[in-house]
This record gives structure tokens, sequence and C-alpha cells, in this order.
């Protein structure tokens, strides 16, 4: 499953061609964190059925950043990837963005 480092989205997030940063914690953990990465954009895992074709046609990759980069970023990452999208999974997902003192924005 591709996957990218905190240290790597950091370093991307600098170019001129950044990734898509899509925020698909479950809506109560976001609510309660009420911290997010600057420019992601929110979609609620919870109705991914009607949003995925959205971000599939998406143009350039995309990045999935959930809670702690398991289940939900991976089955983002697996199901996008299934549709052609160039997908990834944060490793460690929001927690480890935050752990490593990267910057963070409201929500």
């Amino acid at each position: 499953m591709p996957a990218i480092s905190v240290d790597a989205l950091s370093n991307d997030l600098k170019e001129p061609s950044q990734p898509v940063l899509i925020d698909v914690r479950r809506q109560g953990a976001r609510q309660a964190d009420g911290m997010t990465v600057e420019n992601a954009v929110w979609r609620d895992p919870a109705l991914w059925l009607n949003w995925k074709d959205e971000v599939a046609a998406m143009s350039g990759p995309v990045v999935f950043i959930c809670a702690h980069g398991h289940e939900i970023g991976q089955g983002m990452t697996a199901a996008l990837c299934a549709m052609g999208q160039d997908a990834k999974y944060l490793e460690g997902g929001f927690a480890e963005w935050r752990k490593a003192g990267l910057p963070v924005t409201a929500i």
C-alpha cells in the first residue's frame, strides 16, 4: 500500500506542485481535536461512496490523513488506487504529523 512519511510529505508541501491533502478522520475525532493540516480538505469517511469519484478525478497525487495511519487512511488509499488515482496514506496519520511538530491549523 502506498504510504508517505511525515518528513516526505512536509518536503512535498514546499514544492510548487503539491499533493491534495484529504483529512479522513472520523467527524468526532476531528472535532474533538479542532486542528488539521493546513490546506487539507475534510471528507467524511463514512460517506466515502459519495465523494470517491470526485477524488478519483483529481489530477495529481492525493494524500489521505487519518488519525493514526491505520484502517481509514489505508482503506481510502486502496480504494482510490484501484480507481487509478495516485493516492497515499500518511504514515502515523495526524498524530504523527503533530508529534513531529509540523504546522497545523484550526478547523
